[in-house]
């Protein structure tokens, strides 16, 4: 990458702010009702309030597929108090999708009968394909994976699976089976049995055997799964097997051969198990279980942008842009006002010494850290709207606890401590462990960091490197800087502060000599 190409990550300034706008997304779930409450700033969604409510609407649908008034009692009185935190708003500012317990009750004109009476926005029943296309986009407007994605979501009533490419499906299905629905049918009355779990394992498979060779033939470089079923999945093995929750066929056998061990979905005590999914839980796991057999699925990550995050995203017709990470740093660097002249100035120091480094020890994610580096050094001064003062504190903090699209778990780490550690003392016992990226690796890039900031300390006032080496010993620990003639010396505060920095460095085992 040149500097020419800096422009993906830095933006043109920005004179004026864009006009704030609410906005609200409603999945009428089979299992859930869930509202998202949000606000577009600067070209980004700030999440400003999640509102979930278990209503079981799919418990509530008979064979004859006519929905109790117990049911829609219950998703009514749910929906007036969605009704109550939404006073005020348009209603093309309101989106509401009804999913697919509304699809298949025959009496569906009843509910939505009786919703009006206390909940002013309409409701639009959504077919499986359109479900399955909002569910890909919001977890393509969340996630970092591009290219090509398989996405599956296992909600209440129905499962939706998707390929494809960046932000558009190429496939895309819903078939009828759902934890709620799955649980009535094949463990009634709460009972776990092995015989159950395998005929429900059985059934979705089924469902799902035409699909295997059209997906199988299309293929996908990432597989993600979203909602409540693969969530919970997720939790229990983040909390009993991986801290960073990786769903293998392996790891789902482990958790089958726990859950079968218990007679009933009360007696289920998982760490990580929530009380409110433990009778959904066992049947969710089946159809998991089955998709990955029939599939092919080697690992799975969890995405928590799913169908309510798509409807948001459909609310707004400019948030399509093939680097997330990119609308989101954008939308951060306008809200926080950073300086993008000096942002610019340290991103392009950072690419400079990054390029230096022949040695990266996990090497496959070396496009992937250098980006991590760049967006660091775009960000790094957000925390000046706290105080100058703890910069480095306050910048990380920000960075570590919002939400930013576009970086999952681990990248928002790495983020945040490369932001945390760009100046001042180098606490190494402190930095995380990261499963995906080396630690030696880790700490070259924080070092790479500190020097760009050194290096850019005198902003505006800074004379450009034109020329520089860096060199290294054998182990990474002896990092060697050296100059184009008379540079030291004709920027005296560059070279204290080097000074400083090879102070901070031997106090944890590192050497920085420069010339």
């Amino acid at each position: 990458m040149d500097k020419n190409e800096l422009i993906t990550y830095i933006p043109e300034p920005v004179h004026h702010r864009s006009e704030v706008r609410e906005i609200a997304a409603i999945d009428l779930g089979s299992n859930s009702f869930h509202m998202i409450v949000a606000r577009i700033v600067n070209g980004s969604i700030q999440i400003l309030s999640r509102l979930k409510q278990k209503v079981q609407l799919a418990e509530g649908l008979d064979k004859n597929n006519v929905l109790s008034q117990e049911a829609i009692v219950r998703g009514v009185n749910c929906l007036a108090l969605f009704a109550e935190r939404l006073q005020g708003f348009k209603a093309e500012n309101v989106n509401v999708v009804g999913t697919y317990t509304l699809r298949r009750a025959i009496n569906k004109e009843e509910f939505l009968r009786q919703a009006k009476q206390v909940f002013p926005y309409p409701i639009n029943i959504i077919t499986g394909q359109t479900e399955a296309k909002t569910i890909y986009a919001g977890v393509s407007h969340t996630q970092p994976e591009m290219g090509r994605k398989f996405v599956i979501d296992i909600g209440g009533g129905s499962t939706e699976m998707i390929i494809g490419d960046d932000f558009t499906p190429i496939v895309a299905e819903s078939r009828h089976m759902g934890c709620v629905s799955f649980a009535k049918k094949f463990f009634p009355h709460g009972i776990i049995s092995p015989e159950n779990f395998y005929q429900a394992k059985q059934s979705a498979a089924d469902k799902i055997e035409d699909l295997a060779f059209e997906y199988r033939t299309l293929g996908w470089q990432s597989v993600l799964g979203s909602s409540g079923t693969i969530k919970t999945v997720y939790q229990v093995i983040a909390s009993n097997i991986d801290p960073y929750g990786i769903i293998t066929q392996e790891r789902l056998s482990r958790l089958t051969e726990k859950v079968l061990q218990v007679k009933h979905f009360d007696g289920l005590r998982l760490s990580g198990l929530n009380e409110d999914r433990a009778d959904v839980f066992v049947p969710g796991l089946a159809i998991l279980t089955a998709v990955f057999e029939n599939f092919g699925i080697q690992q799975m990550r969890y995405s928590d942008g799913a169908l309510r995050e798509g409807v948001i995203y459909s609310l707004e017709k400019n948030f399509q842009v093939k680097n997330i990470r990119q609308r989101t740093a954008f939308a951060l660097a306008e809200q926080f006002n950073v300086d993008l002249k000096q942002a610019k100035r340290v991103q392009e120091t950072a690419l400079l010494l990054f390029e230096k480094v022949t040695h990266w020890h996990n090497y496959k994610y070396r496009n992937e850290i250098k980006d991590i580096l760049l967006w660091a050094s775009q960000l790094h001064e957000v925390g000046l709207v706290i105080n100058h003062k703890g910069l480095q504190k306050h910048s990380a903090y920000i960075l570590q606890n919002m939400e930013l699209p576009g970086f999952n778990k681990e990248q928002q780490r790495l983020l945040s401590i490369l932001v945390r550690y760009q100046i001042n003392q180098l606490k190494t016992a402190e930095l995380y462990k990261f499963p995906r990226y080396c630690e030696q690796d880790i700490l070259s890039l924080i070092r790479l960091f500190r020097l760009a900031i050194i290096l850019n300390k005198s902003r505006q006032a800074t004379e450009p490197i034109s020329q520089i080496t860096l060199k290294f010993d054998r182990t990474l620990t002896q990092w060697k800087l050296q100059f184009n003639d008379n540079y030291l010396a004709n920027n005296p505060l560059i070279k204290n502060e080097l000074i400083l920095e090879r102070k901070l460095l031997q106090e944890v085992g590192l050497e920085l000599t420069f010339q």
